[in-house]
């Protein structure tokens, strides 16, 4: 006769957090018409696509009913955001699931402003971008309330990188600017030569690369290298695999080798494809190490002190997997994760439902002391 069978261990409590920094925020223009208001002719009257131009809309709307608002777009209007990011989650009612916590907002967001992906213009593209820093620090950074609480992105254009420079040096030296962002959607991996001009004076400056899937689409290449998928689903979940596309040809390119004080953040998800791939990385990388002597480490060598990204709701494991901290901790991803809500859009997560068999200290590093260390932000929030 068997024993009867045991109940299943129940998924314990994770501990409360107390710091939390936002890393991946996204802000718009409150409108087109907002947006011509910041750039200068010739440009403001050029022809833009609209911020939610895209062939893969998600089937339930772009972003959470509780952050929309009428006659602008979500993510628009600094009080309201500052209101829903730091204040007490139990106020929103409307918010369901996550409405009923009472627990406290966040500590710090980092800003990322959503452009309108590749132009085939690439004046009109970094005009376009120059608009966006310059709303950014005006309207947010500069805000009366929440601007010591908000940190920004610098829009770069890396197919105009003379107009990038340019605008990097503009923007460097503002005290609330805490990284660079590029588009997702290059037109080439991020490891090629003709990038490494920016790559270098980011690390210069001290600033992360932020790599963001964008909106608005432009003349942006197929989402995956056999072409176009067919709907939403398929888009959505294989764009995570570009961020690796990037990273495998920095590290074979030897950019962090060359670029040693080089930090680059995978802002939009998908690390949960890391561990597998850079295994396989791994496997071929020392036994032909003659085609990149310029590299000389085993790729996954090259992971830390490199490369963070943003974890979220779209990435696994999920909430009560029993093997969640051993996974975290493979490949050192415990080190490499940030927290990020991806405010306002539809898959926006919160940090009170990471999963639940985390240990406290990775909570912690997810949570805050990662990206606390990658953007000196210890200083920026006290311990509670």
């Amino acid at each position: 006769m068997e024993p009867p069978a045991q109940p299943a261990e129940p998924a314990p409590s994770p501990a409360q957090p107390t710091r939390v920094i936002d890393a991946s925020v996204h802000v718009f223009f409150r409108s087109n018409d907002d947006l011509r208001d910041y750039m200068r002719e010739p440009f403001a009257s050029r022809g833009i696509p609209d911020v939610e131009m895209d062939w893969y809309g998600a089937p339930g709307g772009e972003y959470v009913p509780w952050a929309e608002r009428p006659g602008m777009y979500p993510g628009s209007d600094p009080d309201f955001t500052g209101q829903q990011l730091f204040g007490d989650r139990g106020d929103r009612s409307d918010r369901g699931d996550h409405g009923d916590h009472g627990d406290p907002g966040v500590d710090l967001a980092i800003l990322h402003p959503m452009t309108r992906g590749c132009g085939p213009d690439r004046h009109l593209v970094s005009a376009t971008l120059a608009a966006h820093n310059e709303m950014l620090a005006r309207r947010w950074l500069e805000h009366p309330v929440y601007g010591d609480r908000f940190r920004g992105t610098i829009r770069l254009n890396p197919e105009d990188i003379e107009g990038a420079l340019q605008e990097l040096e503009r923007w460097r030296d503002h005290p609330r600017m805490v990284q660079i962002g590029v588009p997702l959607q290059s037109h080439a991996l991020y490891g090629k030569p003709q990038f490494w001009p920016l790559w270098e004076a980011a690390a210069d400056a001290g600033l992360p690369v932020a790599v963001h899937i964008e909106t608005g689409t432009g003349v942006d290449s197929a989402p995956t290298p056999s072409g176009p998928p067919r709907t939403y689903p398929q888009y959505v979940g294989f764009m995570g695999l570009n961020y690796i596309y990037h990273l495998m040809n920095m590290i074979a390119e030897g950019v962090f080798e060359r670029f040693p004080h080089l930090k680059v953040v995978f802002a939009d998800g998908g690390g949960d494809l890391l561990t597998p791939l850079i295994w396989r990385m791994d496997t071929f990388g020392r036994p032909h190490l003659e085609q990149t002597p310029w590299a000389p480490d085993i790729p996954s060598d090259y992971l830390p002190g490199h490369v963070q990204f943003i974890f979220g709701a779209l990435d696994g494991p999920g909430q009560d997997a029993a093997m969640a901290a051993e996974w975290l901790a493979m490949t050192g991803k415990e080190d490499m994760f940030m927290y990020g809500s991806s405010y306002p859009h539809w898959h926006t997560s919160d940090p009170y439902t990471l999963p639940a068999h985390w240990t406290d200290a990775q909570r912690d590093k997810v949570l805050f002391g990662n990206a606390a260390q990658l953007y000196g932000l210890e200083q920026a929030v006290q311990p509670a």
